[in-house]
């Protein structure tokens, strides 16, 4: 036997047997090996559809956009309360790879907040200021929630989050360089004292940057998407790409002797391209993590690989899954079940069960409540559920104004008999199910 031919078997096994079998029928090494499986497809093949690299880029000019009115407002918070030097030393050791990049924009910063106090135009350079800062916290936030398929903060929510953050931000960076500062002072004069433990703390501090980069990765993949990310999958993916992004500056730091031509070429506009191309990979692995949060969390939802492929009567069998648990769990007077819920429960891939959900709000079938606790919305019944039948489902959804019907074929004319003939035959099947209402229609785990 070849060695393609084992490949191709291999493939088989592992893509047949265990990624096509529930999870609850493998044993604890067998569905560790399938949720890796699937953590890895997934996230290969969104990698892929979802552009990472094309939005990557779009982030990449938004930032270039927003880098000044960002260290200006950051810098003057920290003015404010006499802070601003420490402030700038912290952005200059966290982002050692662009030390001439920064420098050169806080002489822009500079000359920007001298401008703003002198009182000319001051207003529309406010208002351009926080244009720029919110537009760019907005495309990162609508980035990520593409890649968790989650709705928009509203406008309200997003200028006071972002706000907050700006102004607590340059306090959690104060507190950082000062426990540095109260650390490494503690070890000189605690040396002779603790001279035998000394050395390993140094060597902690000197991986006090991967530590917080780590922690703001996290923090990021948490809170940024406007959808609940369990703490263990954002942390798996801080860790990966705080590391993956920390080692990136260190390659970078010590590869630049190997593009010194730029030197040549752009004279002392040579860190532009590079700080470009550093922004462009820094995103790319930043939006890596936020893709790895979400493959791991939803590995467990079902095989996404025959999603396009769904036909026409498996979709409505689930279209009818999802009305009953969501009808089903209102008559008993249970709490409304997120997206992820009802995923991971009946063991529906996301996104099918994104794109029903969509179709039943669109029909007018079922309605959103919004949990501020869990910052997701679950899903109740729009209208009484007495009069919610499996044929008036079946109705709605197939006559849904979403989908086009204005081609050029002439159904009214040259064509109506077959337009009536296919209307008729809707009609007989909803007809015969207006008897059977969705409530009555049992289902499993509806007590859970």
């Amino acid at each position: 036997m070849n060695l393609k031919t084992k490949i191709s078997r291999a493939k088989i096994f592992i893509v047949e047997n265990i990624l096509h079998t529930p999870e609850r029928e493998l044993s604890g090494l067998w569905r560790n090996l399938r949720k890796l499986v699937s953590v890895i497809r997934i996230t290969a093949k969104h990698f892929l559809d979802d552009e990472l690299q094309l939005r990557a880029s779009a982030l990449t000019y938004n930032t270039m956009l927003a880098i000044v009115p960002i260290l200006a407002i950051l810098i003057a918070v920290a003015g404010g309360f006499g802070f601003e030097k420490i402030i700038e030393s912290q952005i200059l050791e966290s982002f050692p790879a662009q030390k001439d990049a920064l420098s050169t924009a806080f002489q822009f910063v500079d000359n920007y907040l001298k401008f703003s106090q002198s009182g000319v135009v001051i207003g529309i350079g406010v208002v351009f200021l926080l244009w720029t800062v919110i537009s760019l916290l907005s495309n990162i936030e609508m980035t990520m929630n593409k890649i968790w398929q989650a709705k928009e903060r509203s406008l309200y929510h997003k200028i006071n989050d972002y706000t907050s953050l700006f102004i607590i931000l340059p306090i959690l960076m104060i507190l950082s360089s000062g426990t540095s500062v109260l650390i490494t002072t503690f070890l000189k004069d605690a040396e002779e004292t603790f001279g035998f433990i000394t050395p390993l703390i140094y060597k902690l501090l000197e991986l006090s940057p991967y530590f917080f980069t780590i922690i703001f990765f996290t923090v990021a993949y948490l809170l940024i998407p406007n959808t609940k990310v369990k703490f263990k999958y954002a942390f798996i993916a801080g860790i990966v790409c705080g590391i993956a992004f920390q080692l990136f500056q260190y390659l970078y730091l010590n590869g630049q002797i190997w593009v010194s031509k730029y030197n040549a070429i752009y004279g002392s506009f040579a860190f532009l391209p590079l700080l470009l191309l550093w922004m462009q990979l820094s995103w790319l692995i930043f939006l890596f993590g936020v893709l790895l949060s979400f493959s791991m969390q939803t590995a467990d939802y079902g095989n996404e690989d025959n999603v396009k492929k769904i036909s026409s009567q498996y979709y409505k069998f689930i279209l009818l899954i999802i009305s009953c648990v969501i009808v089903q769990r209102f008559e008993k007077g249970l709490p409304p079940l997120t997206l992820q819920n009802i995923s991971s429960s009946y063991n529906i891939p996301i996104r099918i069960a994104k794109t029903i959900i969509n179709k039943l709000i669109d029909s007018g079938i079922i309605i959103e409540t919004l949990n501020e606790d869990e910052r997701v919305p679950s899903y109740q019944p729009a209208f009484d559920i007495s009069n919610m039948s499996v044929g008036m489902l079946l109705s709605r959804v197939d006559a849904d104004g979403t989908g086009e019907k204005n081609f050029r074929i002439n159904r009214d004319q040259k064509y109506k008999l077959q337009w009536e003939t296919i209307t008729k035959a809707y009609n007989t099947m909803y007809n015969a199910m207006d008897n059977i209402l969705i409530k009555d229609v049992e289902i499993e785990q509806i007590n859970k």
